[in-house]
């Protein structure tokens, strides 16, 4: 097909295993699964689901949250919208306004067990939506390049965004050590990394002839690889922001993420080099 749409969670760990944001969960552009055969006739929620199915990629590398609640979530949503006949780029901006939202409140609003709850629940729901954009171009036959264009913005935006407006709302609502926010920082600038590294990888995997992740293998990986992967998964981080309600508790859950993500980034970097020197040249 001529296309796919990205989510953002992360390439797979050092080994293969699992991934550090997500993903890439639904993958470069331009390399994924078939799509999903169009039925001759109208058909019901339940027949649109088995064909997503039927049309997944293999999950290796994904890690728990990503593998077993975020993806079909995302496909429940792609066949809400197949139904409706929404389009993949309205898919990506109902995603981004829900994205959106949870990051606004972080900055805007005090920190509270509802506003946690809320920020908690939007980034999620935004988390869904993005592995949805993807599945519903292959139920539609493709996506297209402004739509992978749209998808990427949407994610790198997401991936500042949200540890920018960490550091905005701890500064402006709470009384942490200045010290703290740097923690918010470091993490924005691991995960920005980490997007691009993703992003030239399948580039430049693509490029040079060699199979993108899209194109890995489909074999279902381990669990306990799944599990370990879990600290690094766009679905925890979104998840731990019930906390933010209770800055002494979210803090170090938060500062514990992002050591894994930059332990991840550390050993991912020395893998990936290698993997682009074998690359044809």
């Amino acid at each position: 097909m001529p296309s796919d749409r990205s989510g953002t969670a992360r390439e797979a760990t050092v080994d293969g295993s699992g991934n550090a944001l997500a993903e890439v969960e639904e993958a470069w552009p331009g390399t994924a699964a078939a799509p999903a055969p169009r039925p001759a006739d109208p058909e019901g929620l339940r027949a649109t689901l088995q064909r997503l199915s039927a049309a997944q990629k293999g999950s290796a590398g994904a890690p728990l949250y990503s593998r077993f609640v975020n993806r079909p979530l995302g496909r429940f949503f792609a066949a809400l919208a197949f139904g409706a006949g929404l389009t993949p780029n309205a898919v990506t901006a109902v995603s981004a306004a829900f994205t959106a939202t949870g990051i606004a409140l972080l900055a805007l609003v005090p920190p509270s067990v509802p506003m946690g709850l809320t920020v908690a629940a939007c980034l999620v729901l935004g988390y869904g939506l993005d592995a949805a954009d993807g599945q519903l171009a292959r139920l539609r036959g493709g996506g297209s390049p402004a739509g992978e264009w749209l998808d990427h913005m949407v994610d790198a935006a997401k991936v500042a965004g949200l540890h920018l407006a960490v550091a905005i709302g701890l500064y402006r609502f709470t009384d942490v050590d200045p010290a703290v926010l740097l923690i918010p920082l470091g993490f924005c600038f691991v995960d920005v990394v980490i997007f691009f590294a993703m992003m030239l990888n399948e580039a430049l995997r693509a490029q040079h002839g060699a199979a993108t992740r899209a194109q890995g293998p489909t074999q279902q990986v381990g669990i306990a690889r799944s599990v370990l992967a879990l600290p690094t998964d766009y679905g925890v981080l979104a998840l731990a922001f019930v906390l933010f309600g209770a800055t002494s508790v979210f803090v170090p859950v938060y500062a514990a993420l992002g050591l894994a993500e930059g332990l991840f980034l550390a050993l991912a970097l020395v893998k990936w080099f290698r993997e682009m020197d074998r690359l044809p040249r």
